[in-house]
């Protein structure tokens, strides 16, 4: 699993800037992508959700924390390594923050820096036969559906 730091990982993303106010949507969903292909899970914190409440969704295998004002994501993404305990050593923190790096090897977390994530993240692009497959369905089970849509498999 990743925790990001996504006001950080933006800035590295070819095409997207801290300028567009759509940049957040934008990269939670090129690391759903991500995630689907790589076949792992992510959360990404950014800051400046309204006081009076933090919003959090999930878009596939990532899920969104907007941490609300007065707190900060390097604190969020801190206060969420303390919580996993031992557990953290199963994580891999993307930041290029030197403090949230050092949070996260003190916990025995992996870290990467932000601009070597998005080349990871950018890597090749998965084949259309790759990206129009269902994650997760058997092969026995798709033959079914393919058999009851009137489809054969493999066409």
């Amino acid at each position: 699993m990743y925790l990001i730091d996504g006001h950080n990982l933006i800035p590295h993303v070819s095409g997207l800037s801290l300028r567009d106010p759509e940049d957040e949507r934008r990269l939670a969903e090129r690391l759903a992508a991500f995630c689907r292909q790589a076949r792992c899970r992510a959360e990404v914190y950014f800051d400046g959700a309204p006081p009076t409440q933090a919003r959090r969704f999930t878009l596939g295998r990532v899920t969104v924390i907007f941490v609300r004002q007065g707190r900060t994501a390097d604190e969020a993404i801190h206060a969420r390594l303390r919580r996993l305990g031992r557990a953290a050593r199963n994580v891999i923190v993307v930041s290029s923050d030197r403090q949230v790096q050092a949070a996260a090897r003190s916990y025995g977390a992996q870290v990467l820096d932000a601009a070597t994530f998005a080349r990871k993240m950018q890597g090749p692009a998965p084949s259309a036969e790759e990206a129009e497959k269902p994650e997760g369905v058997p092969p026995e089970e798709m033959e079914e559906w393919l058999h009851l849509f009137g489809e054969e498999a493999g066409e």
